[in-house]
């Protein structure tokens, strides 16, 4: 299912995060849950990966991560501000120490001039003492639907060893 790329990523991802003995949460919507199943396709994996949480509608975006409606309504579900809600709902519901978030528009439908086919935006979340650290970025990817989901989860997986280092 996943590219060899993309496995050799997420068994770094799992070696790091067993040595920093620090567990992860994935808050999914376009990606569909590819992160985490990336994630758990790695022997060992259960050490590090405490959930994933897929919220592909604008309403459970908000019931399961607690994303504020007005949010979506202002800033659109495909925003840097609903990635942030995201990442940190997904920190607030779990034990989890980081947290990423993917939210965008695979395709092909759903795009416009100012987020066009293949916008994602990704945060990711870390618990640092009392406090959560939200990182925030956005790419575009080019090609058909399963070029972004498979973009977007090498990009995900990414994040999670670069907040590491």
């Amino acid at each position: 299912m996943f590219n060899n790329k993309i496995k050799e990523t997420a068994e770094t991802v799992v070696k790091k995060y067993k040595k920093a003995k620090k567990k992860i949460v994935t808050a999914e919507s376009c990606t569909g849950g590819l992160v985490g199943g990336a994630i758990t396709s790695v022997a060992g994996s259960s050490s590090v990966f405490e959930a994933g949480i897929v919220t592909y509608s604008n309403d459970t975006k908000t019931y399961l991560l607690g994303v504020d409606q007005e949010v979506i309504q202002e800033h659109g579900a495909v925003s840097e501000d609903c990635a942030a809600y995201m990442a940190m709902g997904a920190l607030e519901f779990t034990e989890a120490d980081v947290s990423v978030a993917v939210t965008g528009i695979a395709g092909p439908d759903g795009g416009s001039d100012e987020k066009p086919v293949g916008t994602v935006w990704f945060a990711v979340g870390v618990v640092n003492g009392d406090d959560v650290d939200i990182h925030t970025g956005k790419y575009v990817y080019e090609g058909d639907r399963d070029a972004v989901r498979m973009g977007a989860v090498e990009t995900a997986l990414n994040l999670l060893n670069e907040i590491l280092e």
